[in-house]
């Protein structure tokens, strides 16, 4: 049962039991049922989803909050059964689909689990004091496109973004490739922004733009991000079925900080009409993908989207279980799974027909260019 505030808290109460916390760590018995521990939602906004399981488990359960949002200050109480142990990951997902993740929680320790936001960075620093010594001399943060994250303008060069979209040195960052699929709507990977405390989106124009994300599906691994701002212009997906063999086009952000700072194209082919283990909502492709091209479109030769690169097989692992090194085995999620969730979240995606016959591959990328975007998450 649903306990979102504290006065709702008397002694007949029915509270909750995880089914899902059953089995898998030591336990307690008489700690973890002498009463239910609290998980109070400290962050300023409601709580639309919150999920609590056993430290460790590789999936989230289901949405706790099934009598509706959980305000700010308010709290969710939970018992577990006598064999669930101390240990909880717990995952709380505000409106607007920012995430509060908090692993490893000792339930036994301490009956009380705040979910928090981290402290913001604090604000860049615009004026020295008189007499005061001067702070020393920071390198800029190299961004895609070539722009400085640092204050200053170099002579013919793209403004730097404001001081509320530059990037934070000091977070832990990882990054990715999205794009542009409605107004001020980009399309994403889920575990691209999984954990985010703050998104920046990086445009072809070389603006930092925030991000929030209304919706995700981690099952097909597909997020959506508002972007505050005109992020580029609207990319079509390909409204014909997709066949075994056809040429296609990468465009994305790998190795972000190592290779290029700019967006990189790579061509190859559709080698099978089904991901690893046969499922069903990805392609198997040749295109080399390296990590940073999450996320990003997967297109015909027309230049219609046809897929959203996921994942690349870990030739590693293969080798040592084989003795045999795959060559180019790449995953993207199927464009017809992609426009299925963006429907089902609000957004109408353009279809376009794609005729046969091949434009090259660098025309394709011109034309995705402007509709592809960096992505910043920090956490």
């Amino acid at each position: 049962m649903h306990a979102g505030a504290a006065d709702m808290m008397g002694p007949m109460a029915p509270l909750l039991i995880l089914a899902s916390l059953l089995t898998g760590l030591a336990a307690t018995p008489a700690l973890a049922q002498s009463e239910p521990f609290r998980v109070f939602n400290r962050t300023p906004t409601p709580a639309t989803a919150l999920h609590a399981v056993r430290s460790g488990r590789p999936d989230w359960g289901g949405n706790l909050l099934n009598r509706g949002p959980l305000a700010p200050g308010a709290f969710f109480a939970l018992r577990p059964s006598e064999s669930a142990g101390c240990r909880f990951d717990l995952r709380m997902v505000l409106e607007g689909g920012q995430e509060v993740i908090r692993r490893n929680a000792d339930i036994c320790a301490d009956r009380t689990v705040a979910m928090a936001l981290p402290p913001a960075p604090p604000p860049p620093r615009t004026a020295q004091r008189d007499n005061a010594p001067a702070a020393p001399d920071r390198k800029p943060e190299p961004l895609p496109g070539g722009v400085a994250a640092g204050p200053g303008t170099a002579p013919g060069a793209r403004p730097a973004p404001g001081p509320g979209q530059r990037p934070n040195p000091n977070a832990r960052a990882s990054t990715g490739t999205g794009f542009v699929v409605g107004p001020e709507q980009v399309l994403t990977n889920h575990h691209v922004i999984e954990g985010c405390a703050r998104i920046l989106v990086r445009t072809a124009d070389g603006r930092s733009l925030p991000g929030q994300v209304p919706a995700a599906d981690a099952r097909r691994d597909l997020a959506l991000v508002r972007v505050t701002g005109n992020p580029g212009p609207v990319l079509a997906f390909r409204a014909n079925p997709v066949r075994r063999g056809e040429s296609v086009v990468t465009y994305g952000f790998p190795l972000a900080g190592m290779l290029s700072s700019g967006p990189t194209l790579t061509t190859g082919e559709v080698s099978a009409l089904a991901g690893l283990q046969d499922n069903p909502t990805q392609f198997q492709i040749s295109a080399p993908v390296q990590q940073g091209n999450s996320g990003g479109p997967l297109l015909d030769r027309q230049g219609n989207v046809i897929g959203v690169i996921v994942s690349k097989l870990n030739a590693a692992r293969v080798a040592q279980r084989t003795g045999d090194i795959p060559q180019n085995v790449n995953f993207a999620v199927k464009g017809t799974e992609a426009v299925d969730f963006l429907r089902r979240n609000g957004v109408t995606p353009v279809m376009r027909e794609s005729p046969s016959g091949e434009r090259p591959a660098v025309d394709v990328g011109e034309q995705a260019h402007p509709s592809t975007v960096f992505i910043r998450c920090e956490r």
